[in-house]
């Protein structure tokens, strides 16, 4: 487990840096009004210290008092108007940041492919793309403009400290390191406690995600029980390792505390001793500004230590999840790679193309046998093909091919044209929303008039005008309360919508009754008219309407591989 952790550091910390890149401008600009801020505590402390010597001690002149506060509420403004500049510029980069990280990620997965994705718990991306993602915020917004503060700030201060009293100084100078150094020793676990509590969490969300999906499944078969129990587990380790980050936290700041309390109470002592006349060590006799300005200094010195303290495990926590974010934002590997021609929609042409399959080899997944093998074929444009075969025998892996989902083991898959691809799965998601809102995803400005064509055509509103809103109906996720077969005309009607060049079909008429099949198949050759179709069925009646048939057993029998 260390080994992996201490692999994936340095990709951390590469995809970090680049993150804080997006937003490099409004953060610089933050850290130098951070720094200002920081650098008018000086003038403030000795404006401070000159307005007491001369009431308590000189009993100057009300007029000369009152410059001094004038001069200290004009610092005091300063401060203030570049706090609140840096804070409104660390907040825009973050945003920034935030929002393009976003995208980003969520380009990556796309160009991963649908195929990718089935494999992997849609939970866990989820709290990738959200909760990752926020977990850069105290990162960029508190950690790298204090991390300027702390390297300039104390600078100043020591060496107003040492203007003012060289003993003073000297204390605050062997007393400095002394936090850092011991803060990072207590330090060393957090980016790998904030890892371990990332990934928990992440774990935590795709478990509960999938449960509250499969909730029906579970209560019909009796298993409520068990599966709170793995909830109740899951929380347990997100509750542990939370804690475990907290203790880290809290012995950090205990740890940085201890040696501000120790310098200041130095200080403190040494100048008791001077104003009492029981130790000398400056010459020139303690007057009350100087005791007071090295007092006011001294707790501000470790002030932007305790800050970056704070921050100090955001930069564990940013760590952390750069480190998860890593592996979605690393090259896409070959084998998942979807062919760049088949899904160039941008560059696509909207005719009809012609399809050329040469010896064609498919492996569903990396290290799964060979679905398909030495399969060869050709379609011109606008031709009409029905494939059939035995279910598992490669249909549904073909037209993943076809689409540029799945990229062939062995041979090619060749169009005269880049393809406009309309493909209607076995499966298709419907989101929640309203049916209107599934099929605007194939057409965003499609109008009412253009939907209930659609709608029409694929026979949607067959089933869709005994809804109480029809068409603005809302479903649930997954097209819950709509059967297989209605979710496949919704599917369907999208496809019209689109209107592509090459029509990619698996099983558009299975789950339907004879009569509903029979007007859908004739909507389909109205609409497939001019244009290529590939359609997997096992209906005789589609075979019929396609005119030509692929059987796969015939095409290319399996032959049981050899084991490697």
């Amino acid at each position: 487990m260390s080994d992996v952790a201490d692999a994936r550091a340095p990709d951390a910390a590469r995809h970090l840096k680049a993150f804080a890149a997006l937003g490099a401008r409004p953060l610089r600009l933050a850290g130098v009004c951070t720094v200002l801020a920081g650098a008018l505590l000086v003038p403030q402390a000795l404006l401070i210290a000159r307005a007491m010597q001369q009431v308590f001690v000189d009993h100057a002149p009300v007029r000369a008092v009152a410059a001094l506060l004038a001069g200290l509420a004009v610092v005091g403004m300063l401060r203030a108007l570049l706090g609140w500049a840096s804070r409104r510029l660390a907040d825009e980069a973050v945003e920034t940041v935030r929002v393009q990280v976003r995208a980003r990620l969520a380009r990556r997965l796309i160009a991963r492919g649908p195929r990718w994705l089935r494999h992997r718990r849609s939970g866990e991306l989820a709290e990738t793309l959200g909760g990752h993602v926020d977990a850069l915020e105290g990162y960029l917004g508190g950690f790298l403009p204090v991390r300027l503060e702390v390297v300039a700030v104390p600078l100043l201060i020591l060496i107003g400290a040492f203007w003012a009293d060289r003993v003073v100084g000297l204390i605050l100078l062997l007393t400095l390191p002394l936090a850092p150094i011991f803060m990072m020793l207590v330090g060393w676990g957090a980016e790998a406690a904030s890892r371990r509590q990332l990934q928990a969490l992440a774990r935590m969300g795709g478990h509960f995600a999938d449960r509250l999906r499969g909730l029906g499944l579970i209560r019909l078969y009796g298993r409520g029980d068990s599966e709170l129990a793995g909830i109740e587990q899951a929380a347990e380790g997100l509750r542990s390792s939370s804690l475990k980050v907290l203790r880290i936290a809290f012995l950090s700041s205990a740890v940085l505390e201890f040696f501000a309390s120790l310098s200041v109470a130095m200080i403190a002592l040494y100048l008791g001793l001077s104003y009492l006349g029981m130790l000398d060590l400056r010459g020139p006799p303690l007057d009350l500004a100087t005791g007071v300005f090295c007092l006011l200094l001294a707790p501000e010195l470790y002030a932007p230590l305790r800050r970056l303290a704070t921050h100090y495990h955001d930069r564990a926590a940013a760590l952390a999840a750069a480190g998860e974010m890593a592996h979605l934002l690393e090259d896409i590997e070959p084998e998942t790679a979807p062919p760049s021609p088949a899904t160039a929609n941008a560059a696509s042409d909207p005719r009809a193309p012609a399809l050329r399959v040469e010896r064609l080899a498919l492996r569903p997944a990396a290290g799964a046998p060979l679905a398909l093998r030495d399969l060869s074929f050709a379609l011109e444009a606008g031709g009409h093909l029905a494939i059939a075969g035995a279910s598992g025998g490669g249909k549904s892996t073909l037209l993943e091919a076809l689409a540029g989902w799945l990229p062939p083991a062995e041979g090619s898959v060749q169009y005269d044209t880049p393809p406009r691809i309309g493909y209607a799965p076995q499966r298709p998601f419907l989101f929640q929303g309203t049916l209107a809102d599934n099929l605007r995803i194939a057409a965003p400005g499609a109008s009412d008039a253009e939907l209930e064509h659609a709608a029409e055509a694929a026979q949607v509103m067959r089933f869709a005008r005994r809804l109480p809103q029809g068409l603005h109906t809302a479903i649930g996720e997954r097209g819950f309360g709509l059967s297989g077969g209605e979710a496949r005309r919704v599917a369907l009607a999208r496809l019209f919508l689109r209107k592509p060049g090459l029509l990619l079909l698996d099983e558009p008429t299975a789950f339907l009754d004879p009569e509903t099949e029979q007007a859908v198949l004739q909507a389909l050759a109205e609409f497939a008219r001019g244009r290529t179709l590939i359609m997997a069925t096992h209906s005789p009646a589609a075979m019929r309407m396609a005119g030509r048939v692929l059987d796969l057993h015939d095409a290319c029998p399996r032959v049981p591989e050899a084991s490697p």
